[in-house]
């Protein structure tokens, strides 16, 4: 798999339904996870949406998902830049030239849904969340 680079949109409480709108206006494929499919069933978020993908037809990647609890939502501040794919080496690299000089939110380190995955804040400003997609086994 080659990596991927394209938006990531946070959301306040209807990621489902702006994700949905983006796959009538776009078409494609839309797959969605929510927080009580990882764990938060009894909790009061948890058919709210953990992480959406849209890939469309033209080739657009769009992502996606609900603020998490604990998070502020801050309009004008709800999109991050995501890097994904399986090359660990490269993706990697890419996070210690990211990272450096910013600021680390969630490092980079194996998390519940099985991938390697991190945030941080680049020294301009810029969010980036990087996944490193690890082999199912």
């Amino acid at each position: 798999m080659a990596s991927r680079l394209n938006p990531y949109l946070s959301f306040d409480g209807d990621a489902r339904q702006a994700l949905e709108f983006y796959k009538e206006v776009f078409g494609g494929s839309l797959k969605v996870n929510t927080f009580g499919e990882f764990g938060h069933q009894e909790a009061a978020e948890a058919d709210k949406i953990m992480h959406g993908m849209l890939e469309t037809p033209s080739g657009f990647t769009l992502m996606g998902a609900d603020t998490p609890p604990g998070m502020e939502h801050t309009p004008g501040n709800t999109f991050s830049v995501s890097l994904s794919g399986d090359d660990d080496t490269e993706l990697r690299g890419y996070w210690e030239k990211l990272s450096a000089g910013g600021s680390v939110s969630v490092p980079l380190e194996k998390q519940m849904w099985g991938d390697v995955f991190g945030m941080c804040t680049d020294r301009f400003g810029i969010p980036w969340m990087v996944n490193i997609i690890q082999p199912q086994g």
